[in-house]
């Protein structure tokens, strides 16, 4: 198995931890929850700032500023309606008690500044398409640079449908030559529709020192290091991936494979 998939830890609790040590970088961190109703999660964020995404389900989420009440509102990822979020500062904590069965992904990385606790979501996310024919997907923009809502983190969520691609034309962002290119980590969370499907996702750079082709099952998180890194949803299999970015500078800049020019 490729070095870049984690599979589950576990089909309950927590689900996966991704963290700059155990990833073997410095910025993004990427955790997974699945409550019971009543059951809850927390923890400190220390020097690190959070962002909550209820990917399914419903829980009453709080910081120690502020009782945010019970968020959510899809109840199955692939409804495709915008997300519940939060945004947690570093030098606090965040605590989420489950209200009906829910998946709860928590998305870190270096934090700082003035940011306060606040709702990222749904209000302010708005669908939208990129690409076009075979290449189509729809995005919803959690928390990119348009939105000053973060010291460090960039996380949007994309829907590709069946028999698509997404993250294409491959492209990277691994090199710290800004306004050309930011570096950013990243990790894909992804979900298949139907569950027992399969997907492909390449991490790959032009000098051929990494070259990795990874098929993804529901639940899978991809880490992209650096290197391009394009997906494919098979015949009759709708993809969902949740990316977490970070890296010296908030930005997101990319280069576009050169042998894809043809692709415009």
């Amino acid at each position: 198995m490729s070095h870049l998939r984690r599979k589950p830890l576990a089909g309950h609790g927590l689900i996966h931890d991704v963290t700059p040590d155990n990833a073997g970088w410095s910025h993004v961190g990427f955790a997974l929850h699945r409550l019971a109703p009543g059951e809850s999660a927390e923890a400190l964020t220390g020097g690190r700032e959070a962002i909550l995404v209820l990917v399914e389900g419903k829980a009453r989420l709080s910081t120690p500023e502020a009782d945010f009440g019970e968020m959510g509102q899809r109840m199955e990822v692939f409804e495709g309606t915008p997300p519940h979020a939060l945004y947690v500062p570093a030098d606090s904590a965040w605590k989420a008690e489950a209200a009906t069965p829910c998946l709860l992904a928590v998305c870190t990385a270096p934090g700082g500044g003035d940011f306060k606790a606040r709702r990222l979501g749904p209000e302010g996310i708005v669908r939208a398409d990129r690409g076009t024919g075979s290449n189509l997907r729809h995005i919803h923009n959690i928390a990119m640079e348009d939105r000053e809502v973060a010291q460090s983190l960039l996380v949007t969520e994309v829907f590709t449908p069946a028999g698509h691609w997404s993250s294409y034309p491959p492209h990277r962002h691994d090199e710290d030559d800004f306004p050309r290119m930011t570096c950013l980590e990243e990790t894909y969370y992804h979900r298949l529709n139907p569950a027992k499907g399969f997907g492909i996702q390449r991490v790959f750079t032009e000098d051929g020192s990494l070259d990795e082709t990874i098929a993804v099952a529901d639940h899978d998180v991809v880490l992209v290091p650096r290197g391009h890194h394009p997906c494919a949803a098979p015949h009759g299999i709708g993809m969902y991936y949740l990316n977490v970015m970070a890296g010296p500078l908030r930005k997101w800049r990319f280069a576009a494979h050169p042998d894809f020019g043809f692709l415009g």
